[in-house]
């Protein structure tokens, strides 16, 4: 099983009209890869944001693996 490490990323307009990139929730999964540790991010964050769409809170998704090198 391999470790991730998921971030839910969010745009938005700062104060001085700029745009700014901005983590919504990270989430560390264990699946046996990178597909289905997004998948259960994606049902994680919205249970956890009691949403039925993950977009709704969110843009994008960045998947990193966490595995250490043997």
């Amino acid at each position: 099983m391999s470790h991730f490490v998921i971030c839910f990323m969010k745009d938005v307009l700062g104060e001085n009209g700029r745009q700014a990139e901005i983590c919504q929730r990270i989430l560390e999964i264990d699946a046996p890869t990178e597909g289905e540790a997004e998948e259960i991010a994606k049902k994680r964050f919205c249970e956890a944001e009691r949403l039925c769409e993950w977009s709704l809170h969110a843009d994008r998704i960045q998947v990193k693996s966490a595995d250490f090198p043997s």
